[in-house]
């Protein structure tokens, strides 16, 4: 079971030190969240720079929120960090729900599924070395790994599980052990269905906060602050994982579901987690 560090967007500033403690441990993956109207940082912006920083993990965005975004430009930031990190980017992709990321970037939220899947049609064409169009040249670098980053979706909805088969290389689930299981059965028969070979891959992510009562203060605080706009903040936040032993526990249930990976998502803003959640695996 591989185990990553979702990083918390409190202040940038703080992300490098963050990156050089989990290279330099056991985690598998630094994750980074997307919004447009908040004050995280821009995912791939971020991201370079940590890779920058590091040199074994991966970056991976979860979720980066294309629709909000051009897809040949997208497709050519994406390449350029695959390739300069030597395949080392983890594309997670999104629609995302709030209407004020829509708003200002001039996307229709009601259409931002569709949006999405002619988006992964350009990029896919894009990463594979292909003339743009008829009359337009191919689009590069070419990735460091052939057809491109490897893209997981995010999602609950039946048509967001469905994308991971068609367009995908799996998915990213934000979802307690509870009810994960549904959510990877969905995709792996979906997988099926489509004719794919071998198994998508699963990544798991969970909300912890490691250490003395107020890490675990700040990171309930910007946790809740973050999901004012769902009315669910104080049930998602009572969901985050304050022990070693409940953090061992929900690894060990997500491996028991099948999962290929678990990151652990940080709200709170102190470094020191990253040591104490390499103490727990």
């Amino acid at each position: 079971m591989n185990v990553g560090i979702g990083l918390p967007i409190g202040d940038p500033a703080l992300l490098p030190g963050w990156a050089r403690r989990a290279d330099a441990g056991p985690f598998s993956t630094l994750g980074l969240l997307d919004r447009l109207v908040y004050h995280n940082p821009e995912p791939l912006v971020a991201l370079a720079v940590l890779a920058g920083a590091t040199s074994r993990v991966r970056v991976q965005t979860e979720v980066l929120l294309a629709p909000l975004r051009e897809p040949a430009l997208l497709a050519k930031q994406a390449a350029t960090l695959d390739r300069m990190t030597g395949g080392r980017l983890v594309l997670g992709l999104g629609v995302g729900s709030r209407d004020d990321d829509h708003q200002v970037t001039g996307v229709d939220i009601r259409t931002r599924g569709r949006r999405l899947d002619g988006q992964m049609a350009v990029m896919r064409r894009i990463w594979s070395g292909q003339p743009y169009g008829d009359d337009i040249g191919p689009i590069g670098p070419a990735p460091a790994r052939p057809g491109g980053p490897e893209v997981l979706f995010g999602g609950f909805q039946r048509a967001a599980l469905a994308r991971v088969a068609r367009w995908g290389d799996g998915f990213l689930a934000a979802a307690a052990p509870s009810w994960a299981g549904g959510l990877f059965d969905t995709v792996r028969a979906s997988w099926k269905e489509h004719g794919r070979d071998g198994a998508p891959r699963i990544v798991a992510q969970v909300n912890v906060a490691l250490g003395p009562q107020d890490v675990v203060d700040d990171a309930r605080a910007n946790m809740h602050a973050y999901y004012a706009f769902t009315g669910r903040a104080d049930q998602m936040v009572a969901g985050m994982l304050t022990t070693p032993v409940e953090i061992r526990d929900a690894i060990a249930a997500y491996a028991d579901l099948g999962a290929d990976e678990v990151i652990l998502y940080c709200y709170g803003l102190d470094p020191a987690q990253v040591d104490r959640l390499a103490d727990v695996l």
